[in-house]
């Protein structure tokens, strides 16, 4: 199974970093080629992306900066996409996200996916 995993360094402090990615009311604003629109159906939290309709799910803890963000078609078929804010001292950290090539994905939309982080 391939992964890939981005880095981006932003000048702010790990709290702030954290406490925006954390929330997934701002998927929207930072996954733009991923999610198109973010739904509310049930209490379970879904994204529109250009493959179709998912449910999301995150699993976050602030002390430790991990946000483990879950997807799938099916409550029971979601795939893991771990992520991590890292302080980097002077109002400075690092987003760190991994996501992995699951089997249904092609070379190519995996690569997309990449691309537009």
């Amino acid at each position: 199974m391939k992964s890939k995993t981005v880095a981006q360094v932003f000048s702010a402090s790990k709290s702030e970093v954290f406490d925006y990615f954390s929330k997934v009311e701002n998927l929207p604003k930072w996954a733009t080629e991923f999610c198109k629109e973010l739904k509310t159906v049930d209490g379970k939290h879904k994204v529109v992306t250009p493959m179709g309709e998912l449910f999301i799910n995150f699993s976050v803890d602030k002390k430790t900066g991990v946000i483990d963000m879950f997807a799938g078609p099916t409550e029971d078929q979601m795939a893991p996409a771990p992520t991590r804010v890292v302080g980097l001292g002077d109002k400075k950290s690092v987003y760190l996200f991994t996501f992995f090539q699951t089997p249904d994905l092609s070379d190519e939309v995996f690569e997309g996916q990449h691309e537009a982080l």
